[in-house]
């Protein structure tokens, strides 16, 4: 029998084009170690009700973003050779008008990154906007319940541990935070779409000088364990931080609080203070997040 060869040029070609699949998926395995971050809408058809909206083009200028329609989660994710199961969802504050988004989303996010942390970052609906249809009792929650259950739905992609998932809040994002962070968040298990049958209630929560509503007259036992932190000076939101501290303690839950001396509201992440104990506040968290056992020592 005579035995034909292949020539070389062809061989090669054929290799090349068996190893594409293999590359394809090899890369968008490596997508999220190697992207800056992933953006993933809600819902995939707009959020519910509100559908009609799904394609406004939001605004942002500087620091801010707002006229939310879509809402969404952004995903930061940290070195793989760092990361250690805890996810963060970071609900930045603006008073439900606009969403700081850089200096209360982007900058705690690498921060947490840099701790092997996954940030998660909420693009919420804003009642208080100009012309706003939506309900400052109903869609920031909303909002914030399905970004829980979106990552959880990820978590075996994502390689998140779905009991160390928590949330941290600045200012009206803190808000959002006490408005799921009280509730059972049990899933539907009847709901026709599987992520809303998933838990949405955070496992911790992390609030930076909280905004006062949505506060329980009474935390319950089986409350997220809790990081406070205001500034003295800052006379809305220091009480809040008190308020909770006074009702975790009240039901002996795990708290830790801090009341900077001389600090307002709206220092972000300590970046552009010149407070030396505002600068440093990042490192309060970090311990506590060791000492919690959320991160590695």
């Amino acid at each position: 029998m005579i035995k034909t060869r292949m020539p070389l040029t062809i061989t090669i070609k054929i290799k090349f084009f068996l190893l594409i699949p293999a590359l394809v998926s090899c890369n968008i395995s490596l997508l999220h170690a190697q992207s800056d971050s992933l953006v993933l809408p809600l819902w995939k058809n707009g959020a519910p009700g509100f559908e009609n909206r799904k394609n406004e083009p939001e605004e942002a200028k500087d620091y801010w973003i707002k006229n939310i329609n879509n809402p969404s989660i952004t995903v930061f994710f940290p070195p793989p050779e760092i990361a250690n199961g805890t996810a963060v969802l970071i609900c930045p504050g603006g008073g439900f008008r606009l969403l700081v988004f850089k200096a209360e989303g982007i900058d705690p996010a690498k921060f947490l990154n840099k701790l092997g942390i996954t940030a998660i970052i909420l693009k919420y609906r804003l009642p208080r906007e100009t012309n706003s249809p939506y309900s400052l009792d109903k869609q920031p929650a909303e909002d914030a319940n399905r970004a829980m259950r979106l990552v959880r739905s990820h978590a075996q992609e994502w390689k998140i541990d779905t009991s160390r998932l928590g949330m941290m809040g600045f200012s009206a994002g803190g808000e959002v935070v006490d408005a799921i962070a009280y509730n059972a968040g049990g899933g539907n298990s009847q709901a026709p779409d599987p992520i809303d049958r998933l838990n949405g209630r955070p496992d911790f929560i992390i609030q930076i000088y909280p905004g006062p509503l949505f506060i329980p007259g009474q935390v319950p036992s089986w409350a997220p364990p809790a990081f406070l932190l205001a500034g003295n000076e800052d006379s809305c939101c220091s009480v809040s931080v008190m308020s909770l501290l006074e009702k975790y303690r009240l039901a002996r839950v795990s708290v830790e609080a801090h009341i900077i001396a001389h600090a307002d509201h709206g220092f972000n992440m300590g970046y552009r203070s010149d407070l030396q104990s505002v600068k440093s506040w990042p490192q309060l968290l970090k311990n506590w997040l060791q000492d919690a056992k959320l991160i590695n020592r």
